[in-house]
């Protein structure tokens, strides 16, 4: 396994590692018994960094992945995050403030079953929070021994120069995959500057890029991503054309579509890490794999220019998810 280092000062971690995967596992379950299995399977290629978050699963992942990682939590490094949160319209919204930051902190560090989280993320701006305070009530948990790292998701450039002004911060934390490129509008270059690693969650397009979604029949039953515009109606289908290329790409090296896609973005600055979530054994070696894929110049030229910004069709959330990120 390679490994790259988060930030200027941040860990080394695992190049590609693990997110969590699109089916919701219950406790005592079959399902249980795929996830506990791919997270060994992860341990055994080298992976050690494991990427989790408060409003997973209503809270589950967090346990599912405290159990699975037992003893050996102690020798790799745990995120979650905190601040996403459900309105009681059932609408998404933020809260970033200190009392609660404190509160889900202790709850995710008595979930996940350990004495310290690896890096903790802000997982969404909460507009009527200036964002000194959160992050300043981040930093005193780090002083406090409860979390190594200040992270932040979904955030813009100026967001990101504000918080780490106020306490540094080590990760920035947003989608990032050949069909999803909007981070190279700033963002990427402002992790670079200020010396902050950033993690590439959906670097599968949430499956899309896999090549294995063809319509929406695909997808299960009570899936999220039955919500996602970019599996919707005519956008399926034109996305579709798209992955078509990446798959005759993947065919003319020998690599599969998924592969290629993770290599991709590897292949984007070595600050990046890509998390992809998975359930299933067989694909935590296709992706661990990945991680020894260089591609060509004249490949990396093709997929860019193949998946240019904005020829995706429909967009990665819905317009009311959207506008509580970037801010």
């Amino acid at each position: 396994m390679k490994f790259r280092r988060l930030g200027r000062e941040g860990p080394e971690v695992s190049a590609i590692g693990m997110g969590r995967g699109a089916t919701p596992v219950q406790y005592d379950t079959p399902l249980e018994t795929d996830f506990n299995a791919s997270i060994a399977r992860g341990l055994e290629l080298g992976i050690n960094h494991f990427d989790s978050g408060d409003d997973y699963w209503d809270g589950r992942h967090e346990v599912l992945l405290g159990r699975a990682l037992g003893k050996q939590r102690r020798d790799v490094l745990v995120t979650s995050k905190f601040g996403n949160v459900t309105l009681s319209d059932g609408k998404k919204g933020a809260n970033g403030r200190p009392d609660y930051l404190r509160q889900c902190c202790d709850i995710s560090l008595k979930r996940l079953g350990t004495d310290v989280i690896d890096i903790y993320y802000m997982h969404r701006v909460d507009q009527t929070v200036p964002i000194e305070e959160t992050i300043g009530a981040m930093g005193d948990l780090v002083r406090a021994g409860k979390i190594r790292h200040v992270g932040v998701c979904e955030t813009g450039v100026n967001t990101l120069r504000r918080a780490h002004a106020e306490h540094p911060v080590t990760v920035l934390q947003t989608e990032y995959s050949l069909w999803a490129r909007d981070v190279e509008d700033g963002i990427l270059s402002a992790c670079s500057d200020l010396g902050i690693g950033f993690i590439g969650y959906a670097p599968l397009g949430r499956g899309l890029l896999t090549g294995k979604i063809r319509t929406v029949d695909d997808i299960p039953e009570g899936d999220r991503r039955h919500r996602h515009p970019r599996f919707q109606d005519k956008n399926l289908e034109h996305n579709m054309k798209l992955v078509a290329g990446l798959e005759s790409v993947a065919a003319s090296i020998g690599a599969t579509p998924a592969q290629t896609a993770l290599a991709w973005v590897l292949a984007q600055g070595d600050f990046i890490v890509p998390i992809p979530g998975t359930n299933r054994v067989a694909n935590v070696d296709l992706n661990v794999a990945a991680a020894e894929l260089e591609l060509p110049s004249d490949t990396l030229s093709k997929l860019s220019d193949l998946f240019k910004p904005g020829s995706g069709a429909g967009t990665r959330y819905n317009e009311s998810q959207l506008k509580g990120m970037g801010l």
